[in-house]
């Protein structure tokens, strides 16, 4: 049988932001905030445009001069052809695109930073999908050693019962507990296929892809943990968006003001215009070509009180982001008190499992010698047998809970992608 891959964590998360769709689209948005906060887009560059033009005419024209003579032509022909070339450039607005284009750039990071939060809460996904197959794994391993423990213990009771040593209802109960065990090892098996094809899904690639699980956990000390947190104000993603939302909101403010100030712009061209007349006109041609240019200034003095609107509302736009930014400041820190607790629990909670496996184990191969002395019934060694099953799953279970919540806890704090997993 050929071996399957080994799946590790680190190569799980290349597969995911080279896969995802969801990654994918986050890094699309933040291209196109990138590209509008270029100096293409800022509105600094002058305007530069080609403007060609032909006119024909044909119309029966009378004419009366000073001289008191006149003139009549039917069908009198006119054409004009022009052509220039435009520049078109604003020297001074107000200082409104000044500031809008510092808010192109914080926009951008705003997006990067949108992206950033895609990118943890993926990660949150695919490692809940990915503990599960681990976890499914431990459990398949421990029902198949069980099914085997019950194997051995049938072909012990049939060897007894042929001799004597006990009776045709030792035989049965093996077989129904060998029944038993082969229906949740086939389950378990079950679930963990399925659990593969999830896993493949997140990471974009062939469902019925397999694979084998990195089932080895490792947890951060306790001081690296306490260092995040305190880190957390500058690092968690929330926090970081709230605080680009209100130097976004104090440009759009002071961009907003640029309508009390005036604006100068400067105009240029080139042109080239030909004219030619009928016998009626002064001039039967008339061509021309040269440069012309000139400054604007323009100055509104009031435009209806719509400025001035505009301006008010962008100051208490301001403030709401700044109560906003306040909130989740209270919201961020009692989520990480929340986290920290909970991943606190749950590794206690690992570490009286992992004892309990300790003492599940040392019962149950106790139980097993005192049935091989006929010390005690096949009941009882079930029972420890099944005391066992449930110790080693629970373990399991906490592990890779405990495992997540620390992720999440980091995830808080802003430092879940600088984990080397």
């Amino acid at each position: 049988m050929k071996a399957q891959e080994l799946l590790t964590k680190q190569e799980a998360i290349q597969l995911t932001l080279a896969n995802n769709f969801g990654i994918q689209v986050a890094k699309n948005e933040v291209l196109v905030a990138k590209n509008n906060a270029q100096i293409l887009n800022s509105g600094y560059l002058p305007s530069l445009t080609g403007i060609a033009g032909a006119q024909y005419s044909i119309e029966d024209q009378e004419a009366a001069f000073q001289d008191g003579t006149s003139s009549e032509v039917m069908g009198a022909e006119t054409d004009r052809y022009n052509a220039s070339i435009n520049l078109d450039v604003t020297l001074f607005d107000g200082l409104g695109r000044h500031y809008n284009y510092k808010s192109l750039k914080e926009q951008y990071n705003l997006s990067a930073l949108e992206a950033r939060e895609s990118i943890e809460v993926t990660l949150l996904q695919l490692f809940s999908v990915y503990f599960e197959v681990a976890r499914l794994t431990e459990n398949l391993s421990v029902l198949e050693e069980t099914l085997e423990n019950t194997k051995e213990r049938l072909i012990r009771a049939e060897y007894q019962f042929e001799y004597g040593q006990n009776t045709q209802l030792e035989v049965l109960n093996a077989k129904v507990d060998i029944t038993t065990d082969s229906v949740n090892v086939m389950n378990a098996n079950q679930a963990l296929i399925n659990a593969k094809r999830d896993l493949n899904v997140v990471l974009n690639r062939d469902m019925e892809q397999q694979f084998q699980i990195d089932t080895l956990i490792q947890f951060i000390s306790p001081l690296e943990i306490e260092n995040h947190i305190n880190q957390a104000s500058q690092s968690n993603v929330t926090l970081l968006q709230a605080e680009q939302n209100v130097l976004i909101s104090d440009y759009a403010r002071k961009a907003s003001k640029s309508v009390f100030l005036p604006s100068l712009g400067l105009s240029g061209s080139y042109g080239w215009n030909e004219g030619n007349f009928p016998t009626t006109n002064f001039l039967a041609s008339n061509t021309s070509t040269g440069f012309s240019a000139g400054l604007n200034l323009t100055w509104s003095f009031f435009d209806g009180g719509s400025g001035i609107v505009n301006t008010k509302n962008t100051k208490i736009q301001l403030e709401n982001r700044q109560l906003i930014k306040e909130q989740l400041q209270v919201e961020v820190y009692r989520n990480i008190a929340n986290a920290k607790g909970n991943y606190e629990n749950r590794k206690k909670i690992y570490e009286l499992q992992q004892q309990n496996v300790a003492t599940a184990s040392s019962n149950f191969e106790r139980s097993n010698e005192r049935y091989k002395l006929g010390q005690i019934s096949s009941l009882e060694l079930r029972q420890a047998q099944i005391n066992l099953i449930n110790a080693q799953t629970n373990k399991n279970l906490a592990k890779y809970e405990a495992k997540l919540a620390e992720l999440e806890l980091l995830q808080l704090t802003g430092k879940l992608l600088d984990v080397a997993f």
